[in-house]
């Protein structure tokens, strides 16, 4: 992954001939401090009884004793604060490895100064790390990600960005978006789909930006997401669960059609025909007959299922809807709660059906107990709730309840529940088939808004 241009590093210090003025000021006042004992020696010498040799030796040696203990004093002063200024250059460089030695009056700024470059040292590490992470994730993305500074000049790109554009990154690194053929793409709302064609491929795309700010200066982040491709792995992997079930069952009628079609061909050459020739012709066609029934009703439920006409939606009194659906049950009684007088818009014959799915799931799952049946309804956060509640089993754990062909009972279409969420989708509502919390059973819900209600998710 291209990662942006370092910053300029900062100059070095200017060097000088001269002597710091901080130095020059502790030579200062050293030899002022030592100028008093030089005058009184000097006048002591000088007075009274007047000069010798020997006085000029003793205020010759004082003086280079004062000279050395300013020298000393400069030194001891100087040298711990040289030290300072190499630790904290070390630290302007990124060196954070240095320390500085505790001693004396300075404790604490020498603590603070190792603190302080132990607290640097953690940070740049926590930084590459994540500088890391972050070259890695991008790497790994599927969608095209680009980071232009403001002048729109290209300063970072993903791997995938890279092979969209078909190109090296140094053909594309500090290139304006206009240059790339990308400023269009800026200049459209973000979110928007469109097709667009690129160096590497073309197709439909969505397109996704983001200001960004840098160092005091503004950017500008764009992503840029294949949803052809993604629509067309979707497809094909649609398509393979079709024809693999597809497949399943109409190799489940047509191996035995095949095989019993080759008895009674062998049957019909015998010469001559056995006695009982008649009812082995008789009981072949009609295995035949009842396998070739049963695969017209599997490719007519799915012919159903696949041309579900748009409900023709009208205002429907929801109690008298949900009593005729109960009546039409007969193999157990289905008990009818009360409920409020609602009216809701819908197709009446397609919510009728999507009910009556639901229903016979719930008789056919409570049968074998000669379990309850309830149906009712209810209104719930402006949604309007219908539940069909049986004492079965409970429903299967598994992730493909909805989906067609599935299915966990012997000789189902796996069509009912399927066909039941299309339409509830198609009326903006939508079913949930859960476990029921107070007793054995399941529950199934179909939700429809409430007229006047937006819709919402569940």
């Amino acid at each position: 992954m291209a990662t942006p241009e370092p910053p300029p590093s900062t100059p070095a210090r200017p060097a000088s001939a001269r002597l710091p003025a901080y130095e020059r000021r502790i030579l200062g006042g050293s030899a002022l401090i030592a100028a008093p004992g030089l005058l009184a020696a000097a006048f002591m010498a000088w007075g009274g009884r007047g000069w010798r040799e020997a006085d000029g030796w003793v205020l010759a040696a004082a003086v280079v004793v004062a000279a050395l203990l300013v020298r000393w004093q400069r030194r001891r002063l100087v040298y711990p604060l040289q030290s300072f200024a190499s630790l904290l250059d070390a630290l302007r460089l990124g060196d954070y490895s240095l320390r500085g030695r505790a001693g004396g009056a300075l404790d604490d700024l020498v603590y603070d100064i190792n603190a302080l470059a132990e607290r640097l040292q953690q940070e740049r590490l926590q930084f590459e790390e994540s500088s890391y992470l972050l070259g890695k994730t991008l790497a790994a993305l599927d969608n095209a990600v680009l980071v232009f500074d403001q002048d729109t000049r290209l300063r970072l790109l993903n791997p995938a960005a890279q092979q969209l554009l078909q190109a090296d990154r140094h053909q594309l690194f500090g290139r304006r978006a206009e240059e790339l053929g990308l400023q269009p793409l800026l200049d459209q709302p973000s979110g928007q789909l469109l097709n667009h064609r690129f160096a590497g491929r073309s197709g439909r795309f969505e397109i996704r930006h983001a200001p960004l700010r840098t160092e005091g200066h503004g950017g500008r982040l764009l992503v840029i997401n294949d949803v052809g491709r993604v629509l067309r792995e979707e497809e094909r992997q649609a398509w393979q669960r079709l024809l693999r079930v597809l497949g399943h069952e109409v190799n489940n009628s047509l191996a035995p059609i095949q095989s019993m079609a080759g008895t009674l061909a062998t049957l019909a050459l015998r010469d001559p025909l056995p006695e009982d020739w008649r009812e082995d012709f008789r009981s072949g066609l009609e295995l035949i007959g009842h396998r070739a029934g049963a695969l017209a009703r599997f490719l007519a439920s799915y012919s159903r299922l696949t041309r579900l006409p748009p409900p023709q939606k009208r205002e429907v009194p929801l109690a008298p809807l949900l009593e005729k659906v109960a009546r039409l049950e007969l193999r157990l009684p289905v008990t009818l709660e009360p409920g409020p007088a609602l009216s809701l818009t819908a197709d009446p014959d397609q919510l009728e059906q999507a009910l009556i799915n639901l229903l016979r799931n719930a008789v056919e799952a409570s049968l074998p107990a000669q379990g309850a049946v309830i149906l009712r309804w209810r209104v719930d956060d402006g949604q309007i709730l219908i539940e069909v509640l049986d004492e079965g089993e409970g429903p299967p754990a598994s992730d493909n309840l909805f989906v067609p062909f599935f299915t966990t009972k012997p000789g189902g279409s796996g069509i009912g529940l399927a066909l039941a969420r299309q339409i509830a989708e198609a009326h903006d509502g939508g079913i949930s088939l859960l476990a029921r919390t107070n007793t054995r059973g399941a529950v199934a819900t179909l939700w429809l808004p409430q007229p006047g209600e937006h819709p919402q998710t569940r």
